[in-house]
């Protein structure tokens, strides 16, 4: 018999595949519809679908360190999944395990990129602010994380998160 909290892993790996499958499908049509053409433009001046291999990070930093995003991701993957193992199976627990969800998808969308081609694909441009050019894995990393800057400061007080420090008691 599969315990909850098994059942809770399971929906967060079920959750994550599906978030990893709409990054990596609107990559792909990215490539397929974009590279090598002009910008398709959504709103005149305000947002358009923009083809752009990105060797680095935001804002153009870090070029060609793809070691450097590969051992990071991997670092932060590892510690979503022990928090996510440790976290108490209640409730006031969902919104966290969705938020880690999306952050790990987001990662795992960027890192599959890197392994596969040296490179993220990035096609999401907001031409009215010159906002880096950026894909749907950016999206869930960076709210997700704001989401979680919120959880942390404001909804999750330190007895919430003392699972993380506290070793089990083996049975």
């Amino acid at each position: 018999m599969i315990g909850n909290k098994t059942k809770l892993l399971i929906v967060d790996l079920l959750l994550m595949f599906l978030l990893i499958a709409a990054d990596q499908i609107t990559k792909f049509l990215a490539v397929v519809n974009l590279r090598n053409q002009e910008p398709f433009v959504l709103w005149e001046g305000v947002f358009e679908l923009q083809y752009l291999e990105n060797s680095g990070a935001a804002f153009g930093m870090l070029q060609g360190k793809k070691s450097f995003f590969v051992l990071t991701s991997i670092i932060f993957l590892i510690v979503i999944v022990y928090v996510l193992v440790r976290v108490p199976n209640q409730k006031k627990y969902t919104k966290l395990h969705i938020t880690l969800a999306f952050i790990a998808s987001g990662a795992i969308g960027n890192l599959i990129d890197r392994i596969r081609y040296d490179y993220v694909i990035d096609f999401l441009y907001f031409s009215l602010i010159n906002f880096p050019i950026f894909n749907v894995a950016d999206i869930y990393v960076t709210l997700s994380s704001i989401v979680l800057a919120a959880l942390l400061l404001f909804v999750y007080t330190e007895s919430d998160l003392e699972f993380l420090f506290i070793r089990s008691e083996k049975s």
